[in-house]
């Protein structure tokens, strides 16, 4: 049995990368969300926190139904 080592190397960095991006687009939508809630309670708005939020919920939900779609496929 022979490894390919260059592939593995290639897919641990592409899995590496992937799920770094994931978390951090999650993370900025729990920020966003956090803001907006914040300045409510201080009588303004967020409005562009909050879309912010949303548009990063919105990219991590296609992720992961892209990468559904690879699996399944």
């Amino acid at each position: 049995m022979k490894i390919d080592w260059a592939a593995l190397g290639t897919v641990f960095g592409v899995s590496l990368s992937a799920t770094v991006a994931l978390v951090t687009l999650f993370v900025l939508g729990i920020v966003g969300l956090s803001k907006h809630e914040a300045a409510t309670a201080q009588g303004g708005t967020a409005t562009l926190a909050r879309s912010g939020a949303y548009a990063c919920f919105a990219v991590c939900a296609a992720a992961v139904a892209y990468a559904i779609y690879l699996i399944v496929s």
